[in-house]
């Protein structure tokens, strides 16, 4: 199945052509930043860092982060497209994969807890107190997306 994935047309034109690759890896950094910038700054603010931003300010830019995601899942779909049977056997790209998909789990229960929590104390929401089980899960939040990105950059040297 992987190998009829790799002998696509768009694989092919990934692989190989002078601008596929490298213009597709530029949109993944891109979807990058912004997914991960926007749920890592969420993560670390709820963690009690950078008190000038309040919590709330995250819940609409959360649109922006899953536009971001769709930006990385495609671009990063179609690279897959090009290795694909490279990649299914690379541990680091799976363990990029699995972290992905548990960061999206966490950033979505981030996002329905702060709205919760934020709801609840809307009146102070510039000193809203946020659970120490939503601290918790922003850590592993934080810590899936460093493994993530740790991971990817793993999957050239394995």
């Amino acid at each position: 199945m992987f190998d009829t994935l790799e002998n696509t047309r768009i694989a092919i034109w990934v692989g190989e052509s002078l601008y596929g690759y490298p213009f597709l890896l530029s949109l993944h950094a891109v979807g990058l930043a912004i997914v991960v910038g926007i749920f890592s700054m969420r993560d670390m603010r709820l963690l009690g860092l950078f008190h000038g931003l309040q919590p709330a300010a995250f819940l609409p830019l959360s649109k922006l982060a899953w536009l971001g995601f769709i930006i990385n899942a495609t671009s990063g779909f179609l690279l897959f497209t090009s290795q694909a049977v490279t990649f299914v056997n690379s541990t680091p790209f799976l363990l990029k994969v699995a972290c992905i998909v548990v960061g999206m789990v966490l950033a979505g229960i981030i996002q329905s807890r702060l709205r919760n929590e934020l709801a609840v104390d809307f009146e102070k929401s510039d000193n809203a107190v946020i659970s120490g089980t939503t601290k918790l899960i922003a850590l592993a939040s934080l810590l899936s997306w460093v493994s993530a990105i740790i991971a990817g950059r793993l999957i050239a040297y394995f």
